[in-house]
């Protein structure tokens, strides 16, 4: 499993930047009938995106970072609403192939997040803040055994496909685990 220690080497907050530089880019040149109140909602909702993920990665507990992602998660949500709602205007309608792909890069944002608290949420670590010497290693035997485990389960799936299909061994392992597909035939 990969650790990012820093945020910016984030996928999805290097996603979040861009949109927020798009939404810059597009608001330098905005329609002049979009007034100041929208655009200053679009840039902040926009940079609010980056910034969660950013506050949240620092934060050092997973209860704080779910948080932050999901306010993350509102923030993009807010873009896109934002400028769906514009492009439904009739004097935007020129600005179509640059808002499209804002929200696009908006709903990324949130597909990202809400895989990332996912896979937290299902997690057992608590947060580098929590984390002891003991902690870390019980953690590190646990993922150990997993990828022990997985290569074992390869290596008799392996055996299995070896066997004939009718083979009683083969049939009961199928039984417990599914039907074997042999991957190099499927490509």
């Amino acid at each position: 499993m990969y650790t990012y220690k820093r945020f910016e080497d984030l996928p999805v907050w290097q996603t979040a930047a861009t949109l927020y530089e798009r939404c810059d880019d597009f608001l330098e040149h905005a329609p002049s009938r979009m007034r100041y109140p929208v655009r200053d909602q679009l840039e902040r909702a926009a940079l609010s995106v980056s910034n969660n993920i950013a506050e949240g990665l620092e934060r050092g507990t997973k209860a704080e970072l779910l948080t932050f992602l999901y306010i993350a998660r509102g923030s993009a949500a807010e873009v896109r609403s934002m400028l769906t709602v514009l492009l439904q205007r009739p004097w935007m309608s020129d600005c179509r192939l640059e808002l499209e792909p804002m929200i696009s890069l908006a709903e990324s944002c949130s597909r990202q997040l809400r895989a990332w608290a996912d896979s937290l949420q299902n997690s057992d670590i608590s947060g580098p803040r929590n984390l002891t010497e003991e902690t870390r290693s019980d953690w590190q035997k646990k993922q150990a055994r997993n990828d022990g485990a997985a290569r074992f389960h390869e290596m008799q799936r392996q055996q299995m496909l070896s066997l004939a299909p009718d083979h009683p061994m083969r049939l009961d392992w199928e039984r417990k685990h599914g039907l074997l597909v042999d991957s190099a035939s499927e490509k």
